[in-house]
């Protein structure tokens, strides 16, 4: 029987989130979850209620300092092992930022296995820093070479995962840390105690913390105490910081 052949597709970006600054001077790429295996092509609303809310949120705040946002529309919805979809297309979508907004820093926020393709695609030469929300990893096997990390290298990173996850588990993030520590001390991840994949019940926090590191990032703004703290720890402590309730809105910068 004749192996099926995977159509070809393209990835693209989406409309940018709210009104386009006149003159941007920084770019966050959206990248939402997606499936371990599949060749099927991603549902028109693909983009989850928080990814979306992010991005406005992220739109909202980076407006005056010249921050674009946008969601990648991914080629399929599977990571579909060494093809790695969901990275290529994240690489992608900065190639496509440098040509339309030219030499600006880009951060990469992924969310499930969306963070997994963020944390891959980091070491794109315009990348400056990376937001991996719930990451999807594989378990560790022998038989296979573990996650990279060299590659985010130079790279600000930003980690964060609900203790509760069922679906995307937190050691194995926990353990991505440590080793990307090693490499880069510019990381940090922070815990959101109870909370699950979908981090419903801090999903405020959760956003405030990656805008937060977001502007710092791109634009220098001073970070709040918390993530200032994260990144100078040392492991376990910055690799295992807990997201206070109430963050963005009881939690000022000094």
């Amino acid at each position: 029987m004749a192996q099926e052949v995977t159509p070809a597709r393209t990835a693209r970006l989406g409309r940018a989130v709210g009104p386009e600054p006149s003159s941007v001077s920084g770019a966050v790429l959206l990248l939402p979850g997606g499936e371990e295996v599949s060749a099927r092509r991603p549902a028109p609303v693909w983009a989850t209620a928080f990814v979306r809310a992010l991005g406005r949120r992220l739109a909202r705040e980076g407006h005056d300092e010249g921050l674009a946002t946008h969601v990648v529309h991914y080629r399929y919805r599977g990571w579909n092992g060494t093809e790695a979809h969901l990275a290529g297309d994240a690489s992608w979508a900065a190639d496509e930022i440098v040509r339309r907004y030219g030499d600006v820093p880009v951060c990469l926020v992924g969310v499930g296995m969306g963070g997994r393709a963020a944390l891959r695609a980091g070491g794109h030469e315009a990348v400056d820093s990376v937001v991996a929300v719930a990451p999807w990893l594989p378990e560790d096997d022998v038989a296979a070479p573990p996650e990279p990390v060299k590659q985010l290298v130079g790279r600000r990173v930003l980690i964060v995962h609900g203790t509760n996850d069922e679906r995307s588990d937190p050691e194995l993030s926990f353990r991505l840390a440590v080793r990307a520590k090693k490499a880069n001390r510019e990381v940090c991840r922070f815990e959101v105690h109870s909370d699950g994949h979908g981090l419903h019940q801090y999903r405020a926090e959760v956003q405030a913390l990656v805008a937060d590191f977001a502007m710092g990032a791109l634009f220098g703004h001073p970070f709040a105490r918390p993530l200032e703290d994260a990144l100078a720890a040392p492991p376990p402590i910055g690799l295992r910081m807990p997201l206070a309730a109430g963050f963005g809105r009881s939690i000022r910068k000094p």
